[in-house]
């Protein structure tokens, strides 16, 4: 009878050790799975951050290649190719007189010629998903009332970009795809006399300020707003 209780009390004893050691397991489990997780999540946000910085690295890297391309173009000799800042200054090619907003004959047969350097950076395959646009930026000197050169240094912008629609298809004119290319690609701004020069001549200006694309942005299809829109008449 004793010898039988004490089996019983024994086999009692180890029918509760199981339960304990499966506990333990369980809790080292989960600490083990806890850990596992945070890694996976460590190593997914490490890897985004990466991501993030590569495409950022690309963009600027895709950029510089651009604004390099235009600088290095023959046709950019004399011009002032600004690539950290996007900005091309026309500088002694497109000059205007006091108060006058009129390209002369030299100026947009200048023009006509350098515009193609732009379309080529557009037409490579970085141009067509970096490049957004180019605003033709007016300037004035510092003479006249705030509103008149602001109105002043619009028109300047307006007749650089009517320029380009003249002798549309004549020797040393723009072809009409590259004239659809402009109406795609061109916009105008008037800046006043915002950032005058050392004169009043060098102030009298025209500028390109190239616009990209930012790493969120997609660049939208072509659109069928332009299609078949006549160029008008400046």
């Amino acid at each position: 009878m004793l010898a039988r209780l004490v089996l019983k009390r024994g086999a009692r004893h180890e029918g509760e050790s199981p339960f304990w050691i499966s506990f333990s397991d369980l809790m080292s489990a989960l600490m083990v799975l806890f850990l596992v997780v945070m890694a996976v999540t460590l190593i997914s946000v490490t890897q985004s951050i990466d991501a993030a910085t590569r495409a950022t690295i690309e963009r600027s890297a895709a950029i510089s290649r651009l604004m390099q391309m235009i600088a290095q173009d023959p046709k950019s000799v004399g011009v002032g190719v600004d690539q950290q800042n996007f900005r091309i200054d026309l500088g002694k090619e497109v000059r205007f007189e006091s108060g006058s907003y009129t390209i002369s004959a030299t100026a947009g047969q200048f023009l006509r010629s350098y515009i193609p350097v732009l379309l080529r950076a557009k037409d490579t395959e970085e141009g067509r998903r970096w490049m957004r646009s180019v605003v033709v930026e007016g300037f004035t000197d510092e003479d006249g009332t705030y509103l008149y050169n602001l109105q002043l240094s619009l028109e300047r912008s307006r007749s650089v970009v009517c320029s380009l629609f003249q002798s549309s298809g004549a020797a040393g004119g723009l072809t009409p795809e590259q004239l659809r290319k402009v109406q795609e690609l061109f916009l105008v701004g008037g800046y006043s006399f915002n950032s005058i020069k050392t004169d009043k001549a060098e102030s009298r200006r025209v500028e390109f300020k190239i616009d990209f694309w930012g790493l969120d942005e997609r660049v939208p299809k072509a659109s069928d707003v332009l299609k078949g829109k006549e160029f008008g008449r400046c």
